[in-house]
């Protein structure tokens, strides 16, 4: 089995690194692509995003555990629903069911003002970066997701006020699902509260 975690829209891998190591020492090893270094090279956007993913996927024989966060968890989610039989289970974590056109229009008009340098840390830049952003404007695998019957486990900051609806949502749609709000934590639970997820991570994977 492969666990495999996926970063979001303004991480990067580097993001699950206290989780990784902590999980580590508890015998249970990980996989933490960067998006975007997968996709080093081409235009980035969102089915660039998912198609380099996609082929790391493939690469592996076993079946996979993904866990993915905002961004991640879309990414996540459109390979389970593409690809059934090769989830074990799957983790999505502050993921939205569709993107408020509002607020991601409101986030570019930002993103264009902020300084390049900004952008750096992710291993972006801030061209691609507002490009990937708008060809996300369209997804929604709501639909979709309500097909699943792998083993899901819905996470959501409790502070994250943005996708807690979505993260109901989903656990009402996904017939195979728990859900779990992660106290003291806003939109990136795998920093704000690392050994909390850590925990919530553990106890789900041991009933795999």
């Amino acid at each position: 089995m492969k666990n495999i975690f996926i970063h979001g829209l303004g991480q990067s891998s580097k993001a699950w690194d206290t989780v990784k190591n902590e999980l580590e020492t508890k015998g249970i090893s990980s996989i933490v692509p960067d998006l975007f270094e997968l996709a080093k090279g081409k235009e980035l956007d969102y089915t660039t995003v998912y198609q380099t993913f996609n082929k790391l996927c493939e690469s592996y024989q076993d079946k996979l555990n993904l866990c993915g966060l905002s961004l991640g968890g879309l990414v996540a989610l459109n390979y389970a629903i593409q690809y059934p039989k090769k989830i074990n289970s799957l983790v999505l974590i502050g993921t939205p069911f569709e993107i408020p056109k509002g607020l991601l229009k409101f986030q570019n008009i930002v993103f264009r003002f902020m300084p390049k340098a900004a952008f750096q840390n992710m291993g972006v830049s801030k061209k691609d970066f507002i490009r990937l952003s708008k060809s996300m404007a369209e997804l929604n695998f709501m639909k979709s997701a309500a097909m699943l019957d792998c083993p899901a486990l819905i996470l959501c900051g409790a502070n994250d006020k943005a996708n807690m609806e979505s993260a109901k949502r989903f656990h009402e749609a996904m017939k195979n699902s728990k859900l779990v709000i992660v106290e003291d934590s806003g939109h990136e639970v795998n920093k704000d509260n690392p050994n909390e997820l850590v925990s919530v991570l553990q106890d789900f994977w041991a009933d795999r």
